[in-house]
């Protein structure tokens, strides 16, 4: 008898622990923005409930939501500012509860540091003495072509714009100075030689095919 009895309690308390409502009575929709001082949002904020591994995290906005208890304690942390705790009220009428949770810049004033690069200045100087560095285009193109060679190739260019606009400014002049005249023979101009046998050389005179 006493055992069918102790049985019937037992039953009877499991059914009252098992029904709807009375095990979520204290479960909270704790949503919120973390803001600064300014009402800056603080995003990627780390909330976590206190002596457990629930929580979240806030988005870009510093908006945050998850599902928590009465009477929990909120942790909120995030880089450069001032770490600082909630706790959810427990006589709440519903389930859900909204805030705004503002954050204290936290200002981390770190110790003078110096670093140099060597031991020592004499080092250093040493090193620096020592210092070759590669080189660039100009030195390898020096370095390879013999003087003589570097002069024909540097006549052999072809004119830049600027050149050719001398080229072109110093024909005009020459058309309006002589404008009316009797036409300049060149059989006497060494500069027209020396032109005409640059082309020679070039091969200007040559019979394409």
């Amino acid at each position: 008898m006493r055992n069918a009895i102790l049985v019937a309690l037992l039953f009877i308390a499991g059914s009252l622990h098992a029904q709807p409502g009375t095990e979520r009575q204290n479960l909270v929709q704790f949503s919120g923005v973390v803001v600064t001082d300014s009402l800056m949002p603080v995003p990627f904020t780390h909330i976590l409930v206190k002596h457990s591994y629930r929580g979240t995290m806030s988005d870009v906005y510093g908006y945050f939501s998850f599902v928590g208890q009465e009477g929990d304690t909120i942790l909120f942390s995030a880089v450069g500012f001032q770490r600082s705790q909630y706790v959810i009220p427990d006589s709440l009428n519903e389930g859900k509860y909204s805030m705004i949770h503002v954050l204290n810049r936290d200002t981390v004033t770190l110790n003078e540091f110096t670093v140099y690069p060597w031991p020592s200045r004499e080092q250093f100087r040493d090193a620096f003495l020592a210092l070759r560095l590669p080189a660039d285009d100009h030195q390898l193109a020096l370095r390879n072509l013999s003087p003589a060679e570097t002069i024909q190739r540097m006549e052999n260019l072809p004119p830049d714009a600027y050149q050719s606009f001398q080229y072109a400014m110093a024909a005009d002049h020459t058309k309006l100075y002589y404008a009316g005249g009797t036409p300049v023979v060149n059989l006497f101009n060494p500069i027209a030689w020396a032109q005409f046998l640059q082309a020679w050389q070039n091969g200007a005179f040559k019979k394409k095919d």
